[in-house]
């Protein structure tokens, strides 16, 4: 699908990519959905079941008026390595260019709370991006949380499916915090200028 022919103000897409289910919940992986959550939370909706097998909430961020945006905030309710089933379904109901889809995700090369914003590139062997690429192609928005590497010799796997340190857990708030806003800048104030405030 491309921008052709697409209405000015369709909405976009944000996916917060996790694993679902209470024993996932505070997980390094499942900082997407925790931005997500927050995203909901900032526009007073609450998630709803759809049949793309995602919890979806619909609103609008940014400044009331002209300047704010349609958006499809959502949690796929596959595992991780299956996303790319949800999104693309979300992506077809919703009739939403692959450029107007935001994928936010953990990411292990970039230090605890370091935010990076990307169109495009690889999956970096994430597989709930694997997965969105597989079926997509990779021209989509990332929102990249980092979460840094495991300690000594601990696999990834299991460094990414543990709850954020306790260490870690008294900044996490403010960093998903940080996250929600810049996906928000991404959509109202567009790539470039989201980038040059958020890729610190």
């Amino acid at each position: 699908m491309t921008d052709t022919g697409v209405a000015a103000d369709g909405p976009w897409l944000i996916v917060g990519l996790g694993n679902p289910g209470s024993e996932y919940a505070g997980n390094r992986h499942n900082v997407g959905f925790m931005v997500a959550d927050l995203l909901a939370e900032r526009m007073g909706g609450r998630f709803k079941a759809h049949k793309a097998r995602a919890q979806v909430v619909e609103g609008r961020i940014g400044s009331p008026g002209p300047g704010s945006r349609r958006v499809v905030v959502a949690k796929p309710m596959s595992f991780m390595n299956l996303s790319g089933g949800p999104t693309t379904a979300l992506r077809d109901f919703y009739k939403v260019p692959t450029a107007r889809l935001i994928a936010v995700h953990d990411e292990l090369d970039i230090d605890y709370g370091v935010l990076r914003l990307k169109l495009g590139g690889g999956d970096n062997g994430h597989n709930g991006l694997k997965s969105i690429t597989k079926s997509l192609g990779a021209e989509y928005h990332r929102v990249r949380f980092g979460i840094g590497r495991p300690p000594g010799r601990m696999p990834v796997a299991d460094f990414v499916l543990k709850d954020f340190s306790s260490a870690e857990r008294k900044e996490l708030a403010y960093f998903v915090d940080r996250a929600a806003d810049a996906v928000e800048a991404l959509v109202v104030e567009g790539l470039e200028r989201a980038q040059g405030t958020y890729n610190s």
